[in-house]
């Protein structure tokens, strides 16, 4: 049985919130997230350009967005477990190599055929730098408020990068060129790629484990299949086989991968004793439900603004900055109180905004003004969302063991997108039914208030699931009571 890597293997052991070293580390951790939730939704609105430049067909078009975000989803697990039994150092170093090197092709592609060959090496490089910056963080901050903060700045940069994809795709595709919304990663990957190797610790650990070749087989197949499934049933009925099959297939490879990882495999891509941890099975059963919830709030929401509103995209994007900014605030002092007030409140304090706010949402009509119909809402989604997802990250990699860090991160972000994922497919076509096939204002107002009524439904259920998560402990009477001294924070 090998052993965590003990704090020798930060100098001086988890760092604290004010040091120089800290600040640096915290910065690079925030931009990898903020690059690689960016390029989620950047190319969105210079799609058009990249259709007349190269000359896409309508169904290949789609693949410069769903590559990217197949891969990213499908692989983060195996990125995870990559960054605990090779080095965080050396898994988001390879992440950002992978991804700044995608992007240069993708940004110089001559052909369809390249620019979503690139776009899936760019998904590959975001899977493993996404759960690397989290177990960076679990790792490197002390637990209680430095870790909390941690998170807290990591939740929003992510939420920025989210919600500044339509207007920096707007802004680079109108003022330079579409390929400049891949090109602009390759400086600044260089220079994250630059503050890795100085501000990362190498790896000094005892492991001598191999990866679990047959896990991360079944394991990264069967999230991608039946991710696959999910993002076709958009445009295809939940009983057509062009869902049907590829959803099937992911859920029997998934039931392949439990076998493997409880029978067979000696070192197990996922423990499954982690699965034990009660903040790690709840916190990921939350995360679910939560991804369909933030779905709700920022895709749906820009689709009443366009659609029913008649807003234009940069000018929908511009509608909910007021939430975006909300959401930045709210997180960061999420992260301050989540030490002294502990998971449940926040929890519950951040459902009910929810509930509340999609509550109010679900009144809007054609005839609704922005700043009573929606403004108001969206700032007190955006305050529950604020509240909610930090506490939930932080809950779910709490009690975990150092040397699982990348392992949980990379399985808490695969449940998160997993949940998107889902969630869109059902809320769209809880909409469209709702509808009923009208494409008046008045008739796709009625479908996203459908919407807004089910994410609200959404916000119960996390506040009920929240009852099951452990209760709070103060992080210094933790680390006395299950750690030696010197010890890496669980």
């Amino acid at each position: 049985m090998t052993t965590p890597p003990s704090a020798a293997a930060l100098p001086g052991g988890p760092v604290e919130a004010r040091t120089g070293s800290a600040w640096l580390i915290l910065a690079l951790v925030c931009a990898c997230q903020f690059m690689v939730i960016l390029d989620s939704s950047i190319v969105n609105v210079a799609l058009p350009s990249v259709d007349r430049d190269l000359g896409f067909t309508p169904a290949g078009l789609a693949w410069v967005v769903n590559g990217y975000l197949l891969t990213f989803a499908g692989f983060m697990l195996l990125g995870g477990r990559a960054a605990d039994l090779f080095g965080q150092r050396r898994i988001l170093t390879a992440g950002l190599v992978l991804f700044s090197a995608a992007s240069l092709v993708a940004g110089l592609a001559p052909l369809p055929q390249l620019l979503v060959a690139a776009r899936v090496a760019q998904g590959v490089g975001a899977a493993l730098l996404a759960p690397a910056t989290l177990a960076v963080i679990n790792t490197s901050f002390a637990e209680g408020r430095p870790r909390a903060r941690a998170f807290g700045a990591w939740s929003a940069a992510g939420g920025v990068g989210g919600m500044a994809g339509a207007v920096a795709g707007g802004a680079l595709t109108a003022g330079l060129s579409w390929r400049w919304v891949f090109l602009i990663n390759v400086p600044i990957g260089a220079v994250l790629i630059a503050v890795a190797v100085r501000a990362l610790p190498g790896t000094r650990t005892a492991r001598e484990e191999t990866l679990d070749i047959a896990g991360a087989v079944t394991g990264t197949a069967g999230l991608a299949a039946l991710i696959y499934g999910i993002m076709r049933s958009t445009d295809h009925g939940w009983a057509s086989p062009t869902v049907l099959g590829p959803a099937v297939a992911g859920l029997l490879l998934l039931a392949a991968f439990t076998v493997v990882e409880a029978r067979f495999a000696t070192h197990p891509m996922l423990p499954l004793r982690l699965l034990r941890i009660r903040g790690v099975a709840v916190g990921n059963g939350m995360l679910l439900l939560f991804g369909g919830t933030a779905i709700a709030m920022w895709y749906f929401t820009s689709l009443f603004l366009q659609n029913v509103l008649g807003y234009g995209a940069f000018q929908a994007g511009l509608g909910q900055t007021p939430a975006a900014v909300t959401f930045m605030m709210i997180a960061r002092s999420a992260a301050a109180l989540l030490p002294r007030a502990g998971v449940r409140p926040l929890i519950l304090a951040g459902s009910a905004c929810l509930l509340t706010g999609f509550g109010w949402l679900a009144q809007a009509q054609a005839d609704s003004g922005y700043l009573t119909g929606i403004l108001g809402p969206t700032l007190l989604i955006a305050t529950g969302i604020g509240l909610t997802f930090p506490t939930l990250m932080a809950a779910t990699t709490a009690d975990v063991p150092g040397r699982d860090a990348g392992t949980i991160g990379g399985l808490a972000q695969t449940a998160g997108q997993a949940g998107g994922s889902l969630g869109l497919a059902v809320l769209a076509t809880a909409a469209t039914k709702t509808a009923d096939g009208g494409s008046s204002p008045s008739a796709l107002a009625t479908g996203y208030d459908r919407v807004f009524l089910i994410a609200a439904g959404f916000a119960l259920a996390i506040a009920a699931a929240g009852l099951l998560l452990p209760r709070h402990r103060p992080a210094a009477t933790r680390r006395r009571r299950s750690q030696p001294p010197g010890a890496l924070p669980r």
